[in-house]
């Protein structure tokens, strides 16, 4: 095989150690192992430059990677990180010296495909914008909790109102827990003017059995979702602090997108970042996204395959964004979701127009506009076939179409 590298190095990474294995040619090796502490990495940084060393990979192991990389990009060594599936070694033979071995010999002769690493502010960035995703996800779930709890109290409160962390429900839960019976005034009192559920439907829904245990617990719940809140708009200031004049431009260009609002739009940029450089074409993005169908093809023939691993924060953003989407009529991704349905489901179809919108945020961030196709974008083509197809369906129903030029 070709030799690319005639020195290299490969790492096998664990949280307290590692073990390096420095490739000298096709005959000569050396492996030592070292701590992961930055005083030993460096170290480890100045043996390998001391050696010669032109470039080092390593897998990516959880997040045990990243001090690794923080201080090769700090000493300037060409680095590469791995998928750990791309280069098994042989089942029965795993050590760590071998796995170290296996990997140098690898990217000596070229046959290492590198991950996309963003660089040390996109890491930050990124660690702060999938914090926010998280806690966002604990309130929900404690949301969740108290909805649950009502609900063993027989108040049927959320039957009524959709948001039950909005204002006139938080309202009517305080009046609850702080009091044995509620009169009409202070329901009312509670009630914003704009709420459709009438009066008599929410004090009905008000009609239960709350002990002392659970208005304590329901207590607790409340300012457990009021602190979340609060720790939520802290990290978005946070985030937005640390968001560049270039990050704010694209972000007001993916806003104008139908489905993706501010938040939206930080998420997708925190893990795709700006550069789409990284990318060949759009269609490499999807199917690093995992927005894109596998490959599953034998014998001429190509059988059903499911979506393709990549990344989940990306895929499960873009998924939302396409819930939201889909529910604007006048929009391309309203028309595409409606077109596919019928055919692949709810779940694929949602996730087809996750990967048609990825297509258009890689063309939004390299500069262009975006411009909705619109709703009619699909009744342009075969007019006349779709309305034959049409007549054909009210006959089946028992109607009678008079269209003389559209006869079957």
């Amino acid at each position: 095989m070709q030799e690319v590298y005639r020195r290299c190095g490969g790492i096998d990474v664990h949280k307290k150690k590692i073990t390096v294995c420095l490739k000298k040619g096709q005959k000569k090796q050396e492996v030592r192992e070292y701590g992961t502490t930055t005083q030993d990495l460096r170290e480890m940084v100045s043996w390998l430059k001391a050696e010669g060393c032109e470039k080092v990979a390593m897998e990516s192991t959880g997040s045990y990677w990243k001090p690794i990389m923080n201080i090769l990009e700090q000493e300037k060594m060409p680095a590469m990180l791995v998928n750990a599936a791309h280069m098994r070694s042989v089942p029965g033979r795993k050590t760590d010296v071998n796995d170290a071995e296996w990997i140098a010999e690898l990217l000596q002769h070229g046959l290492l495909r590198a991950n996309f690493v963003p660089t040390r502010d996109e890491r930050e960035y990124r660690d702060a914008t999938r914090y926010r995703s998280s806690r966002v996800d604990e309130r929900a779930r404690e949301i969740n909790r108290l909805q649950k709890i009502l609900e063993g109290a027989n108040i049927k409160l959320t039957g009524f109102i959709s948001d039950v962390t909005g204002k006139t429900a938080m309202r009517l839960i305080e009046l609850l827990i702080n009091n044995d019976s509620l009169s009409d005034e202070q329901i009312k009192g509670a009630c914003e003017k704009n709420i459709k559920a009438g009066f008599d439907e929410i004090k009905a829904s008000l009609d239960g059995f709350v002990s002392g245990l659970q208005k304590e617990l329901i207590r607790e719940i409340l300012n457990t979702i009021r602190e979340q809140t609060l720790q939520i708009e802290r990290v978005d200031n946070l985030i937005k602090e640390h968001t560049s004049v270039k990050k704010n431009k694209v972000m007001e260009r993916l806003e104008e997108m139908p489905g993706i609002k501010r938040r939206s739009a930080e998420q997708i940029i925190a893990e795709i970042g700006i550069d789409m450089n990284r990318f060949p074409t759009a269609h490499h993005l999807c199917a690093w996204g995992g927005v894109a169908p596998a490959n599953n093809e034998s014998a001429g023939k190509r059988k059903p395959a499911k979506s393709r691993k990549g990344n989940k924060t990306l895929k499960k953003t873009l998924v939302q964004c396409a819930n939201a989407a889909i529910r604007n009529r006048n929009s391309f991704f309203h028309a595409q979701y409606s077109r596919l349905v019928v055919r692949l489901g709810k779940n694929k179809a949602k996730l087809a127009v996750a990967h048609s919108m990825l297509i258009a945020i890689y063309h939004v961030i390299n500069g262009k506009i975006f411009k909705d196709l619109g709703s009619e974008y699909y009744t342009q083509f075969n007019k006349e076939k779709k309305a034959k197809a049409l007549i054909k369906q009210l006959k089946r129903l028992g109607y009678e179409a008079n269209c003389p030029d559209l006869a079957a």
